[in-house]
């Protein structure tokens, strides 16, 4: 039985784009990323090779008929061109979060994804770590009613990273994922600069509520976990793999593009109240 392999190429060779390379170079035995064979990696940057994996240009990769997949991994304000480059040349595409900078651009993206029957897939790790699974037992049948959500951290580059609720869409989606669908009842953000310091608190709340609850502690503090012995990237790989043999069903992939897709329309929402001009009462 001659077993079904899918060329792939790695572009952007950053953290992620290394430990891909890493992962698709060692896959983990009986596993789906057996079914993938890496081909070589993009980058504007001259590397040569690394370990063995060798660079190729950015048209060779889109040209070439053994090349099945693009893992994209650079960084955040380039994700949605290169992946409409690599759907338009007919290529599965793995992006790591956040797939793209605007919620019409990632609704564009998959619509396109969908209509050339290929493989979209987001990379988002925080749901594969052993303390948050536990969370997600701890948390079982419980009900958010009304919660407030904190990004803080040094101020990012923006016009590489995006806005932080993009940039940090990892938490919006713990949430979605644990509570199903939220709607954003207001945001706010504090940047001091002078100290590299950025806060933006977001309030929401779950349809259909009144009352509230508040979950702070809830996401501030992981439960204590014992390690995976297979990485994260290793585990999302493998899921990838089995996206593109066919072996994850209508009904995962359909509630996987409702949380991408609704994250992103959040996280839009959110970039919208912060951006909105300080009212001024007289």
């Amino acid at each position: 039985m001659e077993i079904k392999m899918f060329g792939t190429v790695v572009v952007g060779v950053g953290i992620a784009g290394l430990a891909r390379i890493r992962d698709l170079m060692n896959p983990m035995p009986s596993s789906p990323s057996e079914h993938l064979k890496l081909f070589g990696f993009v980058s504007r940057r001259s590397f040569g090779n690394i370990n063995e994996a060798k660079q190729i240009s950015l048209e060779d990769a889109l040209r070439n008929k053994d090349i099945h997949a693009a893992f994209i991994s650079t960084e955040n304000r380039s994700h949605e061109e290169t992946i409409r480059m690599f759907l338009e040349a007919g290529k599965h595409v793995l992006v790591e979060y956040p797939m793209a900078l605007s919620a019409k651009a990632a609704h564009d993206l998959w619509e396109m994804a969908e209509q050339k029957g290929k493989v979209l897939h987001v990379e988002h790790i925080e749901l594969l770590t052993e303390e948050y699974k536990q969370l997600k037992k701890e948390v079982a049948g419980k009900d958010l009613v009304k919660g407030t959500l904190h990004f803080t951290g040094s101020v990012l580059d923006e016009n590489k990273s995006g806005f932080p609720a993009f940039s940090g869409i990892a938490r919006l989606t713990w949430l979605i994922d644990l509570f199903g669908d939220l709607t954003v009842t207001s945001a706010t953000r504090e940047k001091q600069k002078d100290k590299n310091y950025s806060r933006m608190t977001v309030h929401f709340q779950t349809p259909g509520s009144s009352s509230s609850a508040d979950l702070f502690g809830c996401l501030e503090n992981f439960p204590e976990a014992p390690r995976s012995s297979v990485g994260l990237f290793m585990q999302d790989q493998n899921l990838f793999a089995k996206k593109l043999l066919g072996q994850v069903s209508k009904e995962e992939l359909a509630a996987e593009k409702w949380r991408i897709l609704r994250c992103l329309d959040l996280a839009e929402v959110i970039q919208q109240y912060c951006e909105e001009p300080e009212k001024i009462y007289s």
